[in-house]
Formats: C-alpha cells, sequence, structure tokens
C-alpha cells in the first residue's frame, strides 16, 4: 500500500526534551579520549570498527563500476590480512541500488544503504521523497538515510519534522530508516538533543548526526548528546535505537573512543553493527594500517590500500 504523502500535524505530543549540561558534556566528551586501549584488545576493537562502518561513495562522478569495487572492497578490506570481518553496510545514492544488489547478492551480510530523500538538501515534497523511498526499497535497500528538514526544525516547526520522519519511516517498509540531523546546521546542543528526541519519537532506528556534505562534522560532544537521548528513551521504554557518527571520523584512535563512550553510555549490548555505525569510510584504510602494523609489527605504506 502507498503511503500518504501528507499526516496530520500534531497527532503525537512530543515529550519535553531536557535542557543539555554543556560545562558536563564537555567534561564528559573529555574524559572519554584519555582511555587507554591495551595490545591485547587493540585487535579486536579495530576488527568491531571495520565492520560497523558504512562503506561509502556520494559523489557527482559516481559510476556503476565505482559502486561495483565498493561493493568488493566491503567484503574483501585487504586480502592479505587474515580473519578481517566484512563492513556494516555499502552507502550509495538512489540509483545505485540496484547495481550494488546485483553486485553483493542476496547472502552477503553486507546491507544496502541508499541516501533517499533528496540528499544531502532535503528540499523536495514529501510526495517526492516517499517515491525516492519506495524506488530505493524496490531495488534492494536495506536501509534508508533519510535527512531532516532543517529549516523547518530551527523555524520550531517541530511536528512537521515528526510528521515526515513517520511518512518516511512508513515508506521504508522493512528497511530500517537512519535519520541525519546534520547536526553542523542545528546550532546549539539543545537543538541537537531536541531533534534527536523527535527522530527517535518518529520511529528512527538509528540517529545519525550528519551528511558528510558541510565541514562540522561529527564530535564526541555532539554524538554524547545523541546517545543519551537514546539512553533516556531506552529507560522509558526498552526499545534500542542505534546511533551512526558520520563525517569527520577518520582515525583507528578516535573510532577506539568512540567505542569506549558507547559501552559507558549505553551498555555493551550497543557494540555491535545492529546498533552502532561510523558514517567514514576513509576511517576503513586506517583501520586496515593498524591491524596489518599489529599482524606484521610495522606499518605497510598507504598505495597498499585501495582509495574509495
Amino acid at each position: 500500500m502507498k503511503t500518504s504523502a501528507t499526516a496530520p500535524s500534531g497527532r503525537i505530543d512530543i515529550p519535553h526534551s531536557p535542557p543539555v549540561d554543556q560545562v558536563g558534556i564537555a567534561e564528559r566528551a573529555a574524559r572519554f579520549t584519555t582511555r587507554s586501549i591495551k595490545n591485547e584488545t587493540k585487535r579486536s576493537g579495530l576488527n568491531m570498527v571495520l565492520n560497523m562502518i558504512d562503506l561509502t561513495t556520494l559523489e557527482g562522478a559516481d559510476t556503476p563500476n565505482k559502486v561495483r569495487q565498493l561493493c568488493y572492497k566491503s567484503e574483501h578490506l585487504h586480502d592479505s590480512i587474515p580473519g578481517l570481518p566484512t563492513t556494516a553496510a555499502v552507502c550509495v545514492y538512489p540509483p545505485f541500488v540496484k547495481v550494488a544488489r546485483e553486485a553483493l547478492g542476496d547472502r552477503s551480510p553486507v546491507k544496502i544503504a541508499s541516501v533517499a530523500t533528496y540528499f544531502p538538501s532535503g528540499h523536495a515534497t514529501l510526495e517526492q521523497k516517499i517515491d525516492e523511498v519506495h524506488r530505493a526499497v524496490h531495488d534492494g535497500a536495506d536501509e534508508i538515510d533519510m535527512v531532516i528538514s532543517r529549516g523547518r526544525f530551527l523555524s520550531g516547526d517541530h511536528h512537521y519534522v515528526f510528521d515526515e520522519i513517520a511518512a518516511i519511516k512508513e515508506a521504508c517498509g522493512k528497511a530500517r530508516l537512519k535519520v541525519i540531523l546534520e547536526t553542523g546546521e542545528l546550532g546549539t546542543l539543545d537543538n541537537v538533543r531536541r531533534a534527536s528526541d523527535i527522530a527517535i519519537h518518529a520511529g528512527a532506528n538509528f540517529i545519525k548526526t550528519s551528511t558528510g556534505k558541510i565541514a562540522s562534522a561529527a564530535t564526541i560532544p555532539v554524538t554524547l548528546v545523541m546517545l543519551l537521548a537514546i539512553r533516556d528513551h531506552f529507560f522509558k521504554t526498552g526499545k534500542m535505537v542505534g546511533m551512526k557518527p558520520a563525517g569527520g571520523i577518520s582515525k583507528s584512535k578516535l573510532a577506539l573512543h568512540y567505542l569506549v563512550m558507547v559501552k559507558e553510555t549505553l551498555g555493551p549490548e550497543w557494540l555491535d553493527n545492529q546498533w552502532f555505525r561510523f558514517g567514514a569510510s576513509s576511517l576503513a584504510n586506517d583501520v586496515l594500517m593498524q591491524v596489518a602494523k599489529l599482524e606484521s609489527g610495522h606499518y605497510q605504506a598507504a598505495q597498499y590500500f585501495s582509495k574509495d
């Protein structure tokens, strides 16, 4: 059944969002970067990071061959290093979903995500966004990454944002929905918390920081605020929601700090790619270099790792 392109505004009262203690968030965020991860646990942590990456190509110059190459890399990160996992997903524009599905088949553990809803601006009618979601899911997308209407949010029309997310969620059918807040455009941590609560209560399976298309991307303080929104929702409802920081995470050391933050804020249950992802393709190569160092005792040159 086709999803309606309209929804009655205000059909659900959006819960009040608590004010964010900015000083407290900054102090907690700083502590996560001081954690020391020993060698005996570092390799398992690096494998975990690799298995949480959404390997992504979202460029105007994308081609079917580039998408096929990305799909191959997602399953074969580095053939000379034993014991590596696959990435969690590949993320592509809607016209390339069918190419990715053909490349990966139906048995691959790698999911296919698509940035529907007129990514990255989100400037389209709800009907157009829903049509794009339907096409992506029909072509084989397992996950949809949508971006909220930031202009509507910043103008205070929070019920519009809620209703739009709820309508896109319905259009996804069995596909999981990641809701991108584009936190760099929201201005304050209070706005980040409010947008997180709206997305969660509208049915998001994941909340995601950024499109990666603006300079300000994921940060530890912003991610911590979003994790606290997820935690509070879980305490109230018992329902888990995933988290995806995206953009600006290119080094394995920083990624491991994020895992520490997730474990200490939400618990070990979230240390799984069902509930935590990295939107950072460049991160994969840095992690592979660190794994190669642990395996051989020396770093391999960057040219031995494919560029995405």
